[in-house]
Formats: C-alpha cells, structure tokens, sequence
C-alpha cells in the first residue's frame, strides 16, 4: 500500500504519453511568404505605416528598410537625391535615411553655423565636389575638406588655386578642370590633381561668367560679348565664335546636350534678357519670355534637363522654362515675397528649389509644387548682405555672403 502523500505517475494522472518540453511558437504565416511578394506588400504602405513595421521585430526592420521600399516615397520627397527622371544622385547613403532629413528640409529644421569669414567684402561664388568645397576669395579659389562626421568644413584650405590678377567672378568645376572667369578679363584653366594651368586673355573687360563642358568654354563679360573657347589638344584658347549680346552678360550655361548654350544679360527693354544660341553657328536660336521688364537682368540660370531650366535676376521672379511647350512664355514662375533682387539659383533635379536674395542674406527654399515659399532662412542680420552663391547636398547647405560662409546642417535640427 502506497504511503500518504507519494507522487503519482503519469499514468496515474490518466496520460499515457512521457512528458514533453514546450514547444516554440509557430512561426508566423507571413514568413511563409516569398520576400518578393513581403516587398510588394510592403511596397502599399506609407511613411507613417513603414516606421512601425520597422518597430515589430528585428526581421521586419530589415525588411522595411530597404531600399527599394523607400524609393517611391524619397522621389516625392524634397531633396532627396532622386531626379525626376529616377537617376539617383546620392547612392552612397540609405534612402530611408535620405527620407528621414528630407522631412528637416521641408519643415527647416537645421543647425546653423557661420564656418568662415573674411576681413573685406566679397563677391565669392564656390562649387562641391564631393568631399571637397571650392570657394573664391579675391583673386584666388581656395579648396576646403569637408569634414567627414558632417559637422563642417577644415579652417584651412587644403589646395589654393590663382591665376587672375583680380577678383575671381566666376568658375565651374567639371571633370577635376576648374574653370574661372576674373575682373581682370582672363580666363584661368586648371587641373586639381596636378600642376598644369592655362590662361589667356578673353574679353576686353571683367568676364563674369563661365560654364565647361565637353572640352569648351562659353564666357560672358561686360563688354556685352559672349564667346566659345577650344581647350582641347593643341587648340587651347582659341575663340570659336564672338557673340553680340547688346548688353552685358551676367550669366550663362551651356545645354547636357552641347547643342546650345544660354545667356542672361540685362535688360535694356528691347529685347528679352533670356537667349539660346547655337554652339556650331554661334547663331541666335530663340529668345526665352517676352514680358520682361527693363532693368529685368538675369543673374543665375541652371539646366536641370537639356529641355528645362531655371532662371532668376533682378526683377525677383524664379522662371521654369520648357523650351519643348514655349519659349515665349515659362511654364511656371514664384515671385520673391519681399520684392528683392534674387542672385543665385540652385535645384534638386526633381522637387526643391534654393534661391539667394539681394538683402540680408536671405535663403528660401520652394517647392514647385506650391505657389509660395516654402522656408526662408536669414543669415545676415543686421548688417545687409546678398548672398552671392549657395550649393546644396542632400544634407547641408552652403551660402556664401559678402564676408562669410554659413552651412545650415539638416541632420541636427
């Protein structure tokens, strides 16, 4: 007989199985699913939705982010990277990250920080390139490393490249070549990794702007000329074609096709500021607007396709012309809320447009999709300045004023 209080068998308990460990939970039947069918249904959902699938587990953050997810929200998104014909320009860094800053840009959430000044008033104008910012001072372009923690750029220049025995009013930089344009009416070739330079004599007075591509030179001076320049083998310097402009020329661009190039000049009131001209011929092709008024110079133009670009100048209008609809009237137009000069241009390729005014170094940022500006930045108060140039990452921004460059970061709201 068994003794009072004794543990009972399995059997006894009316079970004739041995006892088990637990087992783990099934797995659910989305993981059953194909990742390509996971990402297309992924594929339906928001911004909002995509954040907290990411928040459930660690397989589904992986999976919601993914690149191919985001990519359909980042090209509707401002400054992210993406032209509106999909090439992406920032191919290095997540595209959920890229989304993410984009929502600072559009709401102007940024750091601000003045990182260089200077004792004289300038005109400087400067381009990226990768990680590296060009600037000119005076007579001279200075070459400046970005800091690669975004927080910046070195004091000191790493490179510094002169030439000109005045004021540097222009240059671009295409295919490690810089190419400038002074007061002193000379045009400045150089290489950046190297020590071969080049210079000639171009226009009779300061040449204020220059564009390079595909081994030419377009230039355009106060003395109411527009040229085309050889720099290739044996050819260096040789002036293609003279072009009577009958005003002087502020700005000008050369078309991603090489076919053309445009100038803006000011307005006398006789003829628009805004012209095409062939590259072969040196022929007048087309005149863009008819309803400019005079004084109504233009000061910065910018190709985004070979078929649309942006213009902005005195008469504080932003211009977007497609030559494929009409050249007699822009397709669209934003006007400067504080009637002020505009000085410089900048776009995305796709939705934002940065532009730069006359007065107290204003910065805005637009929308095309709106009517009215989007963010407006000022970065010179009290003292009055223009800013003179500004350029744009999908993470920073640049401007440069009369006596300082200022860096607005949108990573650090």
């Amino acid at each position: 007989m068994g003794r009072k209080g004794s543990p009972r068998s399995p059997q006894a308990e009316g079970g004739s199985r041995a006892a088990s460990p637990p087992s783990s939970p099934p797995l659910s039947p989305l993981w059953a699913l194909p990742e390509e069918l996971l990402l297309l249904i992924c594929s339906y959902l928001d911004v909002q939705a995509l954040g907290r699938l990411g928040q459930v587990c660690r397989r589904l953050r992986f999976l919601s982010s993914r690149d191919l997810l985001w990519r359909r929200i980042a090209r509707g998104c401002l400054n992210s990277g993406f032209t509106q014909l999909g090439t992406d320009l920032a191919a290095g860094i997540p595209v959920k990250e890229r989304v993410k800053v984009s929502r600072n840009w559009r709401h102007g959430r940024c750091r601000r920080e003045t990182v260089l000044k200077w004792k004289r008033n300038l005109m400087p104008w400067m381009e990226l390139d990768g990680e590296y910012l060009y600037l000119s001072q005076a007579e001279n372009i200075q070459a400046y490393q970005l800091c690669p923690d975004g927080t910046g750029l070195q004091r000191h220049p790493q490179a510094i490249f002169s030439g000109h025995q005045e004021d540097v009013c222009r240059f671009v930089l295409v295919n490690s070549h810089i190419v400038s344009g002074g007061g002193d009416g000379n045009i400045v070739l150089h290489k950046i990794h190297g020590s071969y330079s080049v210079k000639f004599s171009a226009h009779e007075q300061e040449v204020n702007c220059v564009d390079f591509q595909g081994g030419l030179v377009v230039s355009g001076s106060r003395d109411r000329t527009a040229k085309v320049w050889s720099l290739s083998a044996g050819r260096v310097g040789q002036c293609l074609h003279t072009v009577q402009t009958e005003d002087r020329v502020w700005s000008i661009a050369i078309s991603p096709l090489l076919s053309s190039f445009v100038t803006g000049t000011a307005c006398c009131g006789h003829t628009s500021p805004l012209r095409i001209w062939d590259f072969e011929s040196g022929q007048l092709l087309t005149c863009l607007g008819t309803d400019f008024h005079r004084g109504a110079g233009v000061l910065d133009v910018f190709y985004e396709t070979p078929s649309l670009l942006l213009s902005c100048g005195y008469d504080t209008y932003i211009r977007y012309w497609d030559i494929r609809t009409s050249t007699r009237k822009c397709v669209r137009e934003w006007e400067e809320p504080h009637d002020s000069a505009l000085y410089c241009i900048r776009s995305d390729g796709n939705h934002m447009i940065a532009s730069g005014s006359s007065y107290y170094g204003v910065v805005r940022l637009w929308d095309k999709r709106q009517t009215r500006c989007l963010q407006s930045f000022h970065l010179s108060s009290p003292t009055s300045s223009p800013v003179y140039c500004l350029r744009f990452s999908t993470t920073h921004l640049y401007a440069a004023l009369a006596s300082a460059l200022h860096v607005l970061d949108f990573t650090a709201p």
